[in-house]
């Protein structure tokens, strides 16, 4: 997100058809930045923090996620999966063993009136340690406000105008940055803090650097999207470039998704469970399950799903750091048999590449160096949000809003519209709110005292 970097006298020189495109470009940075900058700073804050979530939660929740290492063998998951559910009574629907010595397991248990609690239990003498409700933790909490999940699905949708924004404000910035004979603010800061050229400047530089991160951002972001997300991954799960759900196994399959049961990867959000065929035997319980998962060798930190009726399934799925260890595996909980295997190596290349950049998105791929970056990113992200408004209130007419002026020639604005709007066909509501948009730049136009150059 780069702003003009001197003024506009560099493109007033080069001709009048420059100098309309300049501002034309100029006044649409203005509004892209004036849409996005409070998404901006939430999104890069509340992004910056979930990096480390692991971190942030291992500390603020010891007490109930640590336990002290003992040369004792762990209990039976079934009388873990008991002791929860006898502190907080209901159905146990999810189990997860311990991912090392000193980590506690977890049961989530569903009560009569709906409320999930996970219930953290001592592997070693099955000792309930506390009990924290589902998605409760801090960073959970986090992560849903990174989203704005608390807000619904018009939140959501916002958020999803903002990513795409985001992106048309880095690519107009890259346009306002670029050099034109002008002696400084290129990849130098000249002035002082006191002076609008400082800030001019730093935003300039700092967009160069961060954008691209910017980018990529909010391009990996977009899956999550109410709208596009939703459809992406519907059209990416349908097909072999994608993620063919399920229909490679030649099983019988229910009307329930992986996504209700289980967290999962995005592109497999809307697979199909496989269904359990009962044949007069005794279901296998969760310690044979448990059992069969580290048999098969499923890495640990994995989650049990457990079976939701006659019909369910037990489901193990794993999304470790290193994607080559992302693996989901059904098995039928009557004779235990592995209905459906499926790991990354099985996605298409659609499914990998946005798998791959959701990773990334989240720091997890390249692990510590990841989350540096990522965090650099998140850093830069606030200052450029920080010096673009210092900048406009630096320049803003007393008793106006301060849009960038209008170019001489109209029919250069008309044409950055146009260019935006293919934006807005990728982005449906990108599309609209650019409509939006136009309608108020033309009530700006006839009632607001544009910002002088």
């Amino acid at each position: 997100m780069t702003t003009v970097s001197t003024a506009t006298a560099a493109p007033e020189r080069a001709g009048r058809p420059a100098a309309s495109l300049y501002r034309a470009v100029w006044r649409w940075h203005f509004y892209a930045g004036l849409i996005t900058l409070p998404f901006l700073i939430l999104l890069a804050v509340t992004g910056g923090l979930y990096l480390f979530r692991a971190e942030i939660d291992g500390l603020i929740h010891r007490d109930v996620k640590r336990v002290e290492a003992r040369m004792t063998g762990e209990r039976p998951p079934s009388e873990i999966v008991a002791q929860a559910v006898k502190a907080f009574p209901g159905q146990a629907v999810k189990y997860l063993p311990a991912e090392t010595a000193t980590a506690s397991a977890e049961v989530t248990v569903r009560n009569p009136a709906g409320t999930r609690m996970v219930v953290y239990v001592d592997p070693y003498d099955a000792r309930v340690l506390g009990q924290i409700p589902d998605k409760g933790t801090v960073m959970w909490v986090i992560r849903q406000i990174h989203s704005l999940a608390y807000f619904g699905p018009i939140a959501n949708g916002a958020l999803e105008i903002a990513g795409g924004w985001a992106i048309l404000l880095v690519l107009t910035g890259l346009y306002l940055w670029w050099p034109r004979k002008q002696s400084g603010g290129v990849v130098t800061v000249r002035g002082k803090p006191r002076q609008r050229v400082f800030w001019r400047d730093l935003h300039a530089v700092t967009g160069l650097v961060a954008g691209g991160f910017i980018l990529f951002l909010a391009i990996t972001g977009m899956p999550w999207s109410v709208l596009w997300g939703a459809k992406v991954n519907q059209w990416a799960n349908g097909h072999n470039f994608g993620y063919p759900t399920g229909l490679r196994v030649a099983v019988p399959m229910s009307d329930e998704h992986l996504a209700h049961v289980a967290p999962t990867t995005w592109s497999l959000e809307q697979a199909k469970l496989p269904a359990s065929q009962a044949t007069g035997g005794d279901a296998i319980g969760l310690d044979a399950a448990v059992a069969t998962f580290d048999r098969l060798g499923l890495t640990r930190g994995y989650a049990v799903n457990l079976p939701g009726g006659p019909s369910g399934v037990y489901t193990g799925s794993v999304y470790p750091k290193d994607m080559a260890l992302q693996r989901v595996i059904h098995l039928d909980q009557y004779g235990g048999k592995p209905l459906i295997d499926m790991s990354y190596a099985d996605y298409g290349p659609l499914g990998k590449a946005l798998e791959w950049g959701i990773n990334v998105h989240m720091g997890q791929e390249f692990g510590v160096a990841n989350q540096i970056v990522m965090l650099a990113a998140c850093f830069a992200i606030v200052l450029l949000c920080v010096s673009a408004l210092v900048m406009w209130w630096k320049r803003r007419p007393q008793g106006s809003l301060g849009v960038p002026p209008l170019p001489a020639e109209k029919a250069t604005l008309r044409v950055v519209v146009a260019l935006l709007a293919i934006g807005g066909l990728i982005f449906p509501l990108v599309g609209l709110s650019l409509i939006v948009m136009v309608m108020i730049d033309a009530a700006l136009t006839r009632n607001i005292q544009p910002m002088s150059a």
